[in-house]
């Protein structure tokens, strides 16, 4: 099976890269496309049962399940090894079809995967039912819809102008 070529990939990684380093600023408040704007804390977990439970509880909730029909779904989560990236995946457990997985390093050098803006993005992949590229349009619009109605407006805003900058919307 072919799948899309996924060319917006290192436009997104880039993009996003740009905006956890917002929210990793001392100030909340920014000015972003002429508009002030108060970024929202960000969740950090300690754990991958942490990620795990927030995963669960972002999936279930009433306004993810009424916007994305994949939320129903279940999506495991597991520890990986290294500290390179974390990733959506099929994986194959023995004696059953494959599971949606979210692989987040836990490892020192990886902790910096432990985060919400990371998790959400593994997260908007599980939640793409497009077919699309992985990180093509329909995989944009899902993520920043998942950050408005979870994180708030505020964080959808910067991720929209950006995206927008990066020419992925």
């Amino acid at each position: 099976m072919s799948h899309p070529r996924d060319s917006a990939r290192a436009r997104v990684y880039s993009t996003e890269r740009m905006i956890a380093r917002l929210f990793d600023q001392p100030s909340t408040t920014l000015q972003l496309a002429g508009a002030t704007v108060t970024l929202p804390p960000e969740a950090r977990f300690g754990s991958i049962d942490s990620v795990r439970e927030y995963v669960e509880r972002v999936v279930t909730m009433p306004v993810v399940r009424e916007r994305f029909s994949r939320s129903r779904v279940p999506v495991a989560v597991r520890s990986r090894r290294g500290a390179g990236e974390a990733h959506y995946e099929f994986s194959r457990a023995p004696g059953s079809d494959r599971v949606p997985t979210i692989a987040i390093p836990e490892a020192r050098e990886g902790r910096w995967a432990l985060r919400e803006l990371v998790v959400l993005h593994e997260i908007a992949h599980h939640l793409d039912d497009s077919g699309g590229p992985a990180h093509g349009p329909h995989f944009v619009q899902t993520l920043i819809d998942l950050v408005e109605v979870v994180i708030g407006p505020e964080a959808a805003f910067v991720y929209r102008v950006l995206f927008g900058d990066a020419g992925l919307l």
